[in-house]
């Protein structure tokens, strides 16, 4: 009998064993996603800081980081974008499920957890389709604040008013969540 329960306990070992070398391979690859993104949108935003200022920034979050988002999730075959609590851009919006997590990063951080390493994944039904969900959190660092911090200059103020008139992404101070990368990808 002992060597029964065994059999079946190893049995469901192997099997977890096997799930967890998958979801991992899985995470890995959503990683490489969002780092490929974020090392593209960092850059084509310092340059622009670099080039032009602020001002030229938001017009590159505005019209580039879409675009640049678009390009990652085709060449890795997986929906990759960013979201938050606080969106700027509506089409950004958190789905139910992001919603949920973005809100257990809050409770996360809140008891203490580092943001540079939380991430949550999982498998669910989204659209109709089996899929793993991975997202990321965002850290907001000193670079964020000039158009995301608690005092924005009147002239970039006014320029993503005009760009954003329901935007609700100021306000945060370093060390806050500022969003989250998220990545859906469709499961075979």
């Amino acid at each position: 009998m002992k060597k029964h329960k065994l059999f079946i306990l190893c049995g469901l070992l192997t099997s977890f064993n096997i799930h967890a070398t998958d979801n991992q391979q899985l995470v890995n690859e959503t990683r490489g996603a969002i780092k490929a993104l974020g090392t593209e949108l960092k850059a084509t935003l310092q340059s622009a800081m670099k080039s032009e200022g602020p001002s030229k920034a938001i017009s590159v979050c505005n019209v580039q980081a879409p675009k640049l988002a678009q390009k990652v999730s085709d060449e890795k075959g997986m929906e990759v974008a960013r979201t938050s609590l606080k969106t700027r851009n509506p089409l950004n919006a958190p789905d139910p499920w992001e919603l949920s997590v973005l809100e257990q990063f809050e409770h996360r951080k809140a008891e203490g957890e580092a943001l540079k390493t939380m991430e949550y994944s999982e498998i669910v039904q989204h659209n109709g389709n089996r899929v793993f969900r991975y997202m990321k959190a965002i850290p907001t660092d000193d670079v964020c604040l000039t158009c995301h911090g608690k005092q924005i200059p009147e002239k970039l103020s006014a320029q993503l008013e005009k760009l954003y008139p329901d935007d609700q992404a100021t306000g945060f101070s370093k060390g806050d969540i500022r969003g989250a990368f998220t990545v859906v990808k469709i499961l075979e």
